[in-house]
């Protein structure tokens, strides 16, 4: 017996030596052991924990340098052994196996997501120094103004932090040459845009300054994707020449296959080929803002640096541009580090995700161990008769651990394959929330990582076995038979692991729970529309055919004219945006805001102007999403570019800007009061900036007077997806030019714009799923267990006049008693931890009792179901074989 007078320090290194495989005495020498022994006792008598561990390095060090073959004819011959009694017992080898496999996959495939995304440098040379440049209107909650062409000018000649800066916006234009007319996605960039990020061209060159000046010949530098999808990896396709926006471009590049930032395009061109930044009113104005701007930071120098050098160029363009920037909209501009920029959205949701992940591991491993254990009751004849002839505890040990551990590389190297299978899904959907997504793949860190998953698993739940291992020889072989029990220990250890599987599925159900309720209530909003039976794609015109109002309004009666002759269509308009767009649920209403102001009223010193978005629609507009008028009239086909101007707003925009008034005839101005526009109707709310978010106030102005025509919409008699190709071909009867792209009904729109939530809410319903069906298992093995190691006393109580119902009661409590343990122990953590998911939910708190009940409920009836089958078992026990068995 240990003597309890030993300080803590000794206790503990006893304890490591009684465990771990250190003692060899059935393989070497006898000199062998006593250098440990007498280590061993040096390291009592000083008394240092970490004496004593030096010199268990040192002990572990010297043996193995002793005899290096000798170890490993003692691995192969262990390995062996092993693969046999796996082989032997099937059945516990494939639950394990696929246990751990469900487990170690789980976290390897959200961990090469979290690397990827979260923790791997940006894969461009010093990555690091690259920032986000960023102006705000603060008392207008804009967090990204953009940027005008003079207001880059200005910062790139007056910063002192950046070596250098950079441009950016994308849009989309109509490329010709190339079979049908395509809708290609494409970015405007500065000359130095790619030499900013390091990035060389695959094929022929990047950018030169003298693309860059003005009524230079356009040019086209094509993204890796587009060239290997679009032109079949063409190794000749620098030079081949493309019609885009009226002239002809000649591609002079092909970029490497690397992440694109901040948006994926298919092509670039210099921002003197792009007909709206090139335009001399764009360029002259300072209030014309559509840029994004980049930068890398001078060597040595920090982003608090940037962003306070950037706050100075804004306090001095505040001073010299009073117009441009009045004290009421609170203009600043900082600096952020881009990788910061480009995962801040996705962090929350991939940390929920990981701690899932790892949550489903502990599960299996619990779950491992607690067969393992199993397992061990019967196996104690066995290492028992092996201890009599001469193994000692140590060799025992580590027999059991390696078993453990081919086990784990077995379920690890399954999970690798799980974790592959997944990618695809995965990257699809991080693909919404960053653009790190394209670079998640298997490498070699992951790979690492799965390794270390495995052996970390193997010793935690093949430690615990070991560490339960009987030794006494004599006891081993009496309790060998089914009707003993393996001692208070191992039940209470085997109980603490179900108690913990429980409580970990607890919080894993909790969270899946709260998401696919808040997914519930997020599909039950009204979106203010009528979305059945509605087509809308995105119409993309040749705009150098379109340079004026006049002639995009032509364009555009024809083309509804045509459109609602088709048979089989209601009703058709056109709209400067798309239902639901991805876009814009990203970048939210701010990105389509304008300040204005009301005839009338006059702001006071620092009070912010009025916000609101702005959508360009024509007349049957709100007739064909179904969006009720409020008061007042709708835009009309008299609302012509000649008529005077008019907007109808929606009921957020009556509640925030007239609480007290009519609208009705109410002006208002988004230039300073040169000119006024006069409200003519108010709408209905619609939520097509995201359905979990408030309808922001909205104006709507007439598509002659702002002519805007980037979306056609269409109500069909019929299912409208039956009716897209006929409606396609209506469009190019009109100009058959026009690029159609993002044939969509309104349903599938709405239903996209939940993928998010939606596969949040699936990957956590299955992480929960996978723990819940673990759990389950496990406590009826545990009860399985505990009834086949209480076969002789049951059968004393039966024999003694207990009913059989007793002791289906009597299995059931103790089954029922662990349940509760776990799910009162999981309410506490899942109270504690509801705050990672509370920045994801819709409607629903964090601490909903609901959920907690339904929880709660299920938990407790799968417990029920699991512990019925071996409670029946037990009553059922004849009481004559129990006796006769012993």
């Amino acid at each position: 017996m240990q003597n309890p007078k030993l300080p803590h320090s000794q206790k503990l290194f006893r304890a490591l030596v009684r465990v771990l495989p250190f003692d060899f005495r059935t393989n070497y020498e006898g000199e062998m052991e006593g250098v440990f022994r007498e280590q061993h006792r040096e390291a009592e008598e000083r008394g240092g924990f970490l004496e004593a561990l030096r010199l268990w390095k040192e002990t572990i060090v010297g043996i193995f340098a002793t005899a290096p073959q000798e170890h490993w004819q003692i691995l192969v011959g262990d390995c062996g052994y092993a693969f046999r009694m796996m082989r032997k017992n099937l059945w516990f080898t494939a639950v394990a196996i696929l246990t751990l496999a469900l487990g170690i996959g789980a976290n390897t495939a959200i961990f090469s997501v979290v690397h990827a995304v979260l923790l791997r440098p940006l894969p461009y040379p010093q990555g690091h120094q690259l920032v986000f440049l960023r102006q705000q209107a603060k008392k207008l909650g804009i967090e990204d103004m953009q940027f005008s062409v003079q207001e880059i000018l200005d910062y790139r000649a007056q910063n002192r932090t950046l070596s250098g800066l950079v441009e950016y916006h994308d849009m989309s234009f109509t490329l010709f040459g190339h079979g049908d007319p395509e809708r290609v996605r494409t970015g405007v960039v500065s000359a130095n845009y790619f030499d900013l990020f390091g990035v060389k061209a695959l094929l022929g060159r990047t950018l030169l300054p003298d693309d860059d000046r003005p009524g230079a010949p356009p040019v086209l530098l094509l993204s890796y994707e587009y060239w290997k999808n679009n032109f079949g990896s063409d190794p000749a396709i620098v030079g081949k020449t493309f019609e885009l926006n009226d002239k002809v471009h000649t591609v002079v590049g092909v970029l490497p296959p690397v992440p694109q930032y901040p948006n994926e395009n298919d092509v670039y061109m210099p921002t003197s080929a792009c007909p709206f930044r090139s335009n001399k009113t764009h360029v002259e104005s300072r209030d014309m803002r559509m840029m994004e701007v980049f930068g890398r930071l001078k060597p040595g120098l920090t982003i608090e640096q940037a962003s306070a050098d950037f706050s100075a160029i804004a306090a001095g363009l505040k001073s010299a541009y009073p117009k441009s920037y009045p004290d009421d909209i609170g203009f600043t501009s900082v600096a952020s580090p881009l990788q910061e920029e480009l995962t801040h959205t996705a962090r929350p949701t991939l940390l929920l995700l990981l701690a899932a992940a790892a949550f489903v591991l502990l599960i299996a491993c619990a779950n491992v161990a607690n067969l393992t254990l199993a397992r061990m009751a019967r196996r104690e004849r066995e290492l028992a008769v092996r201890s009599a002839l001469g193994a000692g505890r140590s060799r025992l040990l580590r027999q059991l651990l390696t078993e453990s551990l081919l086990l784990a590389c077995a379920g690890g190297l399954l999970g690798l394959l799980l974790a592959y299978s997944s990618l695809t899904l995965i990257t699809d959907f991080v693909g919404r929330l960053t653009p790190r997504a394209r670079e998640i793949h298997i490498d070699s860190q992951v790979l690492l990582f799965t390794l270390i998953a495995a052996v970390g698993t193997s010793i935690v739940f093949g430690t615990l076995s070991a560490l339960l291992s009987r030794t006494n020889l004599s006891s081993s072989l009496k309790d060998g038979s089914s009707g003993a029990g393996l001692g208070r220990r191992h039940n209470r250890m085997r109980s603490t692991l179900i108690v913990c599987q429980i409580a970990f599925s607890f919080m894993l159900l909790i969270g899946a729970g709260l998401m696919v309720r808040s997914l519930i209530k997020l599909q039950q909003v009204d979106a203010g529309i009528v979305p059945q039976r509605v087509l809308a794609m995105r119409t993309n015109f040749n705009w150098a055919k379109y340079t004026g109002p006049e002639t995009t309004e032509v364009v555009v009666q024809k083309l509804l004219e045509r459109v609602k002759s088709e048979p089989g269509v209601l009703s058709a308009a056109v709209s400067s945006r798309y239902p639901f767009e991805p876009e814009i649920i990203t970048g939210g209403p701010e990105s389509v805001s304008f300040s204005f102001q009301i005839e009338g009223r006059a702001l006071e010193a620092g009070q912010a102007p009025p916000v609101s978005t702005f959508a360009s629609v024509s007349p049957d507009y709100f007739t064909t999403l179904g969006i009720p008028l409020k008061a007042g009239r709708l835009l009309a086909d008299t609302d012509k570019s000649k008529a005077p101007d008019v907007v109808v707003i929606n009921e957020s925009a009556r509640r925030k800007y007239w609480p007290n008034e009519d609208p009705i005839g109410k002006r208002v101005s988004g230039d300073g009061g040169e000119h006024w526009v006069s409200v003519v109707g108010v709408v209905g709310d619609v939520r097509e900036f995201g359905l979990d978010r408030t309808p922001p106030p909205e104006f709507y102005g007439a598509q002659a007077q702002n002519a805007q025509p980037a979306t056609l919409i269409v109500r069909t008699a019929a299912e409208p997806r039956s009716m897209a190709r006929a409606i396609t071909q209506a469009v190019h009867d009109v100009d058959s030019q026009t690029a159609v792209t993002h044939v969509l009904t309104l349903e599938q729109a709405r239903y996209e714009s939940m993928a998010s939530p939606r596969v949040t809410a699936s990957l956590l319903g299955t992480f929960a799923g996978l723990a819940l069906v673990i759990a389950t298992a496990g406590i009826g093995g545990i009860m399985a267990l505990m009834v086949s190691q209480r076969v002789r006393e049951i059968g004393i109580r039966i024999a003694l006049g207990a009913r059989p119902a007793s002791i289906l009661r009597m299995v059931l409590r103790q089954g029922m008693l662990l349940a509760g343990l776990g799910v009162a122990m999981g309410a506490a953590g899942a109270f504690v931890l509801t705050g990672l998911v509370k920045s994801l939910l819709f409607e629903v708190p964090p601490t909903d009792i609901l959920t907690f009940s339904a929880v709660g409920a299920m938990l407790l009836s799968a417990a029920a179901l699991a512990s019925y089958l071996p409670a029946r078992r037990a009553s059922a026990i004849d009481p004559t074989e129990a006796l006769r068995a012993d």
